[in-house]
C-alpha cells in the first residue's frame, strides 16, 4: 500500500534508476478520460513520485497497460495517506483537500465532488470498484467537476463538518461519504454510498445519474443551489457547535445515563440495541462505575454478559486475538471484518476493568490476547502502532478469517479437529457464505460433556490448537494494513498497555507502552505541537483535540506504570497546549481544532460518543488526574468549566456521552490517592509486588498512583507530586497510604487491609455552588 519509510537517498536512487529505462513522464502517468491537460511541472512531480515507489509498488487499479503498468496516475500519488494512495490510479482526476482544487473550481465555474473514506472501509472499496474505476463515470467527473479525496482519519475536522451536512440531508451518516460543494466549500447535497447506476441491490439512484443531474442544477438553477447551500451551512454550524450549557451539573445525570443504557441493554446477547451491534466500550466503563458507586448488580451483570458474549462471538478473532469492528447481527456472530487499533485498545481496557470488577480470569485472558494481537500484527518497526487492517482479503470480505471443516482437520488432525469443530460450531454447511466464522455459542461445560472431556481438558485442547491454526492462517493472503500511525489512537494503545502491564504484572506491556510514548513524543511532536499522523517517515497534519487528549491520558498512564516523571512533564506540556489553543473562552469546553488550524465552515465541538470517547471528555479526566497529582487546583477549575459547558446535553440525553459521565463520576466523588513506599535500598518492583498485585486486581475507577523507594527516589517524585512528600516505609516494610481529598486512612503493610481501603465507599463531593441542570424541554 505504501512505500515503507524509505530514506531520501534510497528514494532518489530508485527514481534515477527508473528514469533510465522508463517512458517519458506523460506516457508514464497517462491522461484520465475527460481530464484537462496538467502542467508539465506537475506531470514531472507525479512521474517522479510514481518511479520512487520502486519495483515492488502494487498499484491498486483495474486499468493497466499491456506491460502491466497502471494506465492512469493522478495527484494522489503525491500523498502519504494509504487511503489516498489506494485511489492514485483511478481514472478520476483526484485532488487532495486544499486550496488548489477549490481555486480551480471557482476559476472554471464547476461544483466540487468531495469523497471521504478510509483505507479499511469495505463500502469505500465497493464504491471505488464500481464507480471510481468506471471510465464513463470518471469522464463525467473529470469534465463537469473538480473531484477531491479525503482520508477521514487524517482530517477528522473535514469529515466532522461535512458529515453534519449529510446527516441533515439523509438522517444518517457513514462512509464512503459523498458531498457536493460549491467552490466556497459550502455543501448543497450529499449522501454516503451510491451504486454506479440506478436500481441494483440498494434501490438508490445511480451515481452517474446523480452526478449529471446535480451538475445541470448547479449551472441551470444557481438560485436554488444557493438557497439549499445557505440552509445547510446554517444547520452545520448549529450541529457542530452545541448550545452552551453554563451550569455545573451535580451527580443526577450519572444515574439517568446508567438507566438509559440499561434500558437499551440486550439481556440475552449483551450489547446495546439491535443489529448492527458495536462494542461501546465507553458505555461498559460507565456501567462499571455506576455499579461501584451504587452497588446495583444489574449494571455489573450487563457488563459481564456483554464482555462474555463478545469474547465468545465471531466479532472476536478466536484464533489471532483482538476484535473486529462491529457485528452485523444481534449475536455477535458475523462481524464487519476490519480490525481497528482504537477499538482493540479500548476493549483491552474494558476487559481489564471487567476482570477487576468480576474476578473472571477469562476476561484477563482476553486482555492478554488482545494486546498480544496489537504487538504481533499492528506494531510498527520503529515504534508506535499502525491504524487498522482491512475487511477484505483474498478476493472477498473476511476470507482471511473463515474456515472449512476439512481445513481444520488437515491442520489439527481428526481427533483434535473434532474437538475444535465442536467447540467453535464449524459445520460442513458453514455459517457465512459456505464457510465458518469461529465462535463459541455454547458454554464450555456443555461442549466438554458432549466430547467426554472435563472443561479443563477442553481448555487445554483449544489452547494447543490456536497456535497451529494461527500458523496455518498466516499462509493465506492477509488483509491490507493501513500503515498510518495516528497519534490519538496510539495514545489509547499506550493507556491499554500501561494499565494492563501494571495490573497484570506484565512488564512487556509496560515496555511496549514506553516505546510507544517515546515514538509519539519524539517523532510526532514538533515545537511542542502534536501532529495527527505519521507515515512514509514523516509526521503530518495538525493534531486535533482527541490526539492531544488521548496522548496526554496515555502519558499519565505510562507515568503511573513507571513513575518516570518525564512522562508526567510531557503530559502537562500537552495539556497546556490544549488549554491555550483549544479552549472556548466564551462557552467553556474545547473545540476539536486549535485556534490556528485551517478555518472550515465551523469549528466543531463534538459531544456524542460512539466508538470513541470525545476529546473533551478525556480532557476533563486528564485535568482531574493532574489536579490530584500536582495539587494545582486550576486544573480542577478548568475541568469544572468544561463539564458545565455540557450541562444541556447531560440533562437531555446523558447516555449519549458515557465517558463524559465517567469524568463526572470522578468530579463528584473523592478519588483515591494511593502512595506505595518500598524500604530504602529495596527494589521497588519486588518489595511492592504484593501491594501492586492487590491494587491491580481491584476495581478502583477513580484514583492516582505514586510509588517508589523511601529516600531520594521518592523525594524526586515529590518535587512534582506532593502526595509523595514525607512518605515512609513503616517498620522497614513496604507501606501503602490511601487518602481521599487529602484525608488518609492508617498506613498499612497488610495487602488485605490495603484491599479493604481501596474498596471502601467513595465520599461524595458535590461541586461548589452546584446547580442542577434545567429539565429537558418538552
Amino acid at each position: 500500500m505504501t512505500a515503507r519509510g524509505a530514506g531520501l537517498g534510497v528514494v532518489l536512487l530508485a527514481a534515477l534508476a527508473a528514469c533510465a529505462t522508463s517512458p517519458n513522464d506523460e506516457a508514464l502517468i497517462g491522461t484520465p478520460p475527460g481530464a484537462a491537460p496538467r502542467p508539465p511541472a506537475l506531470v514531472a512531480r507525479m512521474a517522479a513520485a510514481l518511479r520512487a515507489r520502486g519495483p515492488g509498488y502494487q498499484a491498486r487499479t483495474e486499468h493497466r497497460t499491456p506491460d502491466g503498468r497502471p494506465r492512469y496516475t493522478n495527484r494522489l500519488i503525491l500523498e502519504a495517506s494509504p487511503y489516498l494512495l489506494q485511489h492514485a490510479h483511478n481514472p478520476v482526476d483526484w485532488y487532495a483537500w486544499g486550496d488548489e482544487a477549490f481555486e480551480r473550481a471557482r476559476r472554471e465555474g464547476k461544483p466540487v465532488l468531495l469523497s471521504v473514506g478510509y483505507a479499511t472501509c469495505h463500502w469505500c472499496h465497493v464504491m471505488e470498484r464500481e464507480s471510481f474505476e468506471d471510465d464513463q463515470i470518471a469522464q463525467l467527473l473529470n469534465e463537469r467537476y473538480v473531484a477531491i479525496k479525503v482520508d477521514r482519519e487524517e482530517r477528522p475536522d473535514v469529515d466532522g463538518v461535512y458529515m453534519a451536512a449529510v446527516e441533515a440531508l439523509t438522517g444518517s451518516g457513514g462512509w464512503p461519504m459523498t458531498v457536493w460543494l460549491t467552490p466556497d466549500r459550502e455543501p448543497f447535497y450529499g449522501g454516503t454510498y451510491f451504486p454506479p447506476r440506478g436500481g441494483g441491490r440498494t434501490g438508490r439512484p445511480g451515481f452517474a445519474a446523480v452526478l449529471a443531474q446535480l451538475a445541470d442544477l448547479y449551472h441551470d438553477d444557481p438560485a436554488r443551489v444557493a438557497g439549499q447551500t445557505a440552509e445547510l451551512v446554517q444547520h452545520v454550524r448549529r450541529a457542530v457547535q452545541p448550545p452552551a450549557g453554563g451550569a455545573t451539573v451535580a451527580s443526577a445525570p450519572l444515574d439517568a445515563g446508567a438507566r438509559q443504557l440499561l434500558a437499551d441493554h440486550d439481556p440475552d446477547w449483551g450489547g446495546f440495541g439491535g443489529a448492527p451491534k458495536f462494542p461501546r466500550s465507553v458505555a461498559l466503563e460507565l456501567l462499571l462505575r455506576h455499579w461501584r458507586r451504587t452497588g446495583e448488580e444489574p449494571a455489573l451483570a450487563a457488563v459481564e454478559t456483554t464482555l462474555d458474549r463478545m469474547a465468545r462471538g465471531g466479532i472476536c478473532d478466536q484464533v489471532g486475538g483482538g476484535f473486529h469492528r462491529y457485528a452485523t447481527d444481534t449475536r455477535w456472530l458475523v462481524p464487519h471484518f476490519e480490525k481497528m487499533l482504537y477499538d482493540n485498545a479500548l476493549l483491552a481496557v474494558a476487559y481489564l476493568e471487567g476482570w477487576q470488577a468480576s474476578g473472571r480470569e477469562d476476561f484477563a485472558r482476553v486482555v492478554r490476547e488482545t494486546l498480544d494481537y496489537l504487538l504481533r500484527d499492528l506494531a510498527a518497526p520503529d515504534g508506535g502502532f499502525y491504524g487498522a487492517t482491512d475487511a477484505d482479503s483474498g478476493g472477498g470480505e473476511g476470507r482471511f478469517f473463515l474456515w472449512r471443516a476439512d481445513e481444520i482437520d488437515t491442520v489439527l488432525g481428526p481427533e483434535r479437529g473434532r474437538v475444535v469443530r465442536t467447540a467453535f460450531d464449524v459445520t460442513p454447511a458453514g455459517n457465512f457464505e459456505g464457510q465458518s466464522i469461529l465462535w463459541l455459542p455454547r458454554p464450555r461445560a456443555a461442549v466438554a460433556a458432549e466430547l467426554a472431556l472435563t472443561p479443563e481438558q477442553l481448555d487445554v485442547e483449544i489452547a494447543a490448537a490456536r497456535p497451529l491454526l494461527l500458523a496455518a492462517r498466516a499462509r493465506r493472503e492477509p488483509p491490507l494494513r493501513d500503515e498510518k500511525i495516528v497519534a490519538g489512537w496510539n495514545g489509547l494503545a499506550m493507556s491499554a498497555l500501561a494499565r494492563a502491564g501494571l495490573a497484570l504484572g506484565e512488564a512487556r506491556y509496560v515496555a511496549a507502552a514506553v516505546r510507544t510514548a517515546r515514538f509519539v513524543t519524539q517523532r510526532m511532536v514538533d515545537g511542542g505541537r502534536l501532529h495527527r499522523t505519521f507515515s512514509d517517515g514523516a509526521a503530518r497534519h495538525t493534531g486535533v483535540l482527541e490526539d492531544y487528549a488521548f496522548v496526554t491520558a496515555g502519558l499519565l498512564d505510562v507515568f503511573e506504570a513507571t513513575q518516570d516523571v518525564e512522562w508526567l512533564r510531557r503530559a502537562i506540556a500537552l495539556q497546556q497546549v490544549v488549554s491555550a489553543r483549544f479552549a472556548d473562552p466564551d462557552a467553556g469546553g474545547w473545540f476539536a481544532t486549535a485556534d490556528d488550524a485551517e478555518a472550515l465552515l465551523a469549528r466543531e465541538k463534538p459531544d456524542y460518543e460512539g466508538a470513541l470517547p470525545t476529546g473533551a471528555s478525556v480532557t476533563i479526566q486528564n485535568l482531574l488526574r493532574l489536579e490530584e497529582l500536582t495539587g494545582d487546583e486550576r486544573h480542577r477549575a478548568e475541568a469544572e468549566r468544561g463539564l458545565g459547558s455540557f450541562a444541556g446535553l447531560l440533562a437531555r440525553n446523558p447516555s449519549a456521552a458515557p465517558r463524559l459521565l465517567s469524568a463526572l463520576d470522578w468530579f463528584t466523588g473523592a478519588p483515591k490517592e494511593i502512595v506505595l513506599v518500598a524500604p530504602a535500598g529495596a527494589d521497588p518492583g519486588d518489595a511492592l509486588a504484593p501491594l501492586l498485585a492487590r491494587l491491580g486486581s481491584t476495581f478502583v475507577p477513580s484514583h492516582v498512583l505514586v510509588f517508589g523507594t523511601e529516600g531520594p527516589g521518592l523525594a524526586r517524585l515529590a518535587a512534582m507530586v506532593p502526595l509523595a512528600e514525607d512518605r515512609q516505609a513503616r517498620g522497614g516494610r513496604a507501606t501503602a497510604y490511601v487518602c481521599r481529598a487529602r484525608v488518609c486512612d492508617l498506613p498499612t503493610s497488610d495487602p488485605d487491609v490495603f484491599a479493604r481501603q481501596l474498596t471502601a465507599p467513595a465520599l461524595a463531593r458535590e461541586p461548589r455552588n452546584a446547580v442542577q441542570a434545567p429539565p429537558p424541554s418538552p
